[in-house]
């Protein structure tokens, strides 16, 4: 196994290689963009690794959903926008357009931190048992990184402006493997300096902070497959199943009630089991939001889904004429 996965790497890299110094290396030096060269190396990574993902998600899931739905559809119309979403997102053009956003931001903050004496901690530092043992660093990073993707996900329930953005993601009322990305660029934004910062502050290493980001894609987009599966009583509460993350989509529940919602984990079920919004006692269902019932457009197409949530951002600012009216 160990000899397989060597042998992988070096194909990896070989195939990252060749692309970078025959297909972009060239492209930046004519455009004059010789300072992007090292970002440009790793942004071939950043495309194959997607592209190996969006295959796995064709050879896996895909055929998982023809043959085990949780709900047969007619047709798909209404997927393709979402197919859109992952590509984009999945083969680096939303990644690269936050970078392009956030990275400045990042530095000035890090800079900011180190001038006033903070030195990011690592969890070794902390947990002198983690030290040689990369497994467990990991683990330890992801749970940590999971518990705030709860709370953020809380918060998009919670606060109307929030919700106004995130309520794109809960319009699907065809639930598939392709909804993982189905997103407002920002909230995508929001989401991604929220777990830039907290790698900040935590000392996530980069190299760590890639891998954590590709095995949270790929249970999400498992979570979010048209897929009648339930991992059982004892499953639902370790991990996130399509069954748990279907409950979370459904009309009348998935922002209903004290808590605006319920099963808000992102992989890991504990926590919604610990602040009390776990549900596991409700059969599947239709996917969406209740106002869609009686009639409210979220948009067929990407600009159009983009353009109806920033009105239904500026409609639910404190300060704006619609809630003034109201």
């Amino acid at each position: 196994m160990e000899g397989w996965l060597t042998a992988s790497g070096e194909v990896f890299a070989a195939v990252q290689g060749w692309l970078f110094e025959h297909l972009l290396e060239p492209g930046l030096h004519l455009a004059g963009l010789d300072n992007w060269l090292e970002l440009g190396f790793d942004g071939v990574e950043f495309v194959l690794v997607g592209l190996i993902e969006v295959l796995l998600l064709l050879l896996v899931l895909r055929p998982l959903e023809a043959w085990r739905p949780a709900e047969r559809w007619s047709d798909r119309r209404g997927v393709g926008v979402d197919v859109a979403y992952t590509l984009l997102h999945r083969l680096g053009v939303v990644p690269l357009l936050f970078f392009l956003i956030l990275q400045p931001l990042a530095d000035l903050l890090d800079a900011t931190l180190r001038l006033h004496g903070y030195v990011p901690f690592t969890l070794e530092s902390v947990l002198p048992g983690l030290v040689d043992r990369p497994v467990l660093t990991f683990m330890a990073y992801l749970l940590l990184l999971d518990f705030a993707g709860y709370w953020q996900h809380r918060f998009q329930h919670r606060l109307e402006w929030w919700w106004a953005l995130h309520a794109l993601h809960h319009s699907q009322r065809r639930m598939s493997l392709w909804c993982d990305d189905r997103n407002h660029l920002i909230d995508d934004a929001l989401g991604a300096a929220w777990f830039a910062l907290l790698a900040l502050l935590i000392g996530v290493p980069p190299g760590q902070f890639l891998a954590l980001a590709l095995c949270t894609r790929v249970l999400q987009s498992l979570a979010h497959a048209n897929l009648r599966c339930s991992f059982g009583r004892w499953g639902n509460c370790l991990i996130v199943s399509p069954y748990f993350h279907r409950v979370h989509h459904g009309i009348g529940i998935g922002h209903q009630g004290d808590t605006q919602g319920c099963n808000f984990a992102v992989l890991f079920p504990v926590w919604d089991l610990i602040f009390g919004t776990l549900r596991l006692d409700v059969p599947l269902q239709p996917t969406g939001i209740d106002d869609q019932l009686r009639g409210r457009d979220y948009g067929a197409g990407f600009w159009d889904q983009q353009r109806l949530g920033m009105q239904r951002l500026f409609a639910a600012l404190p300060w704006s004429d619609a809630r003034k009216r109201a």
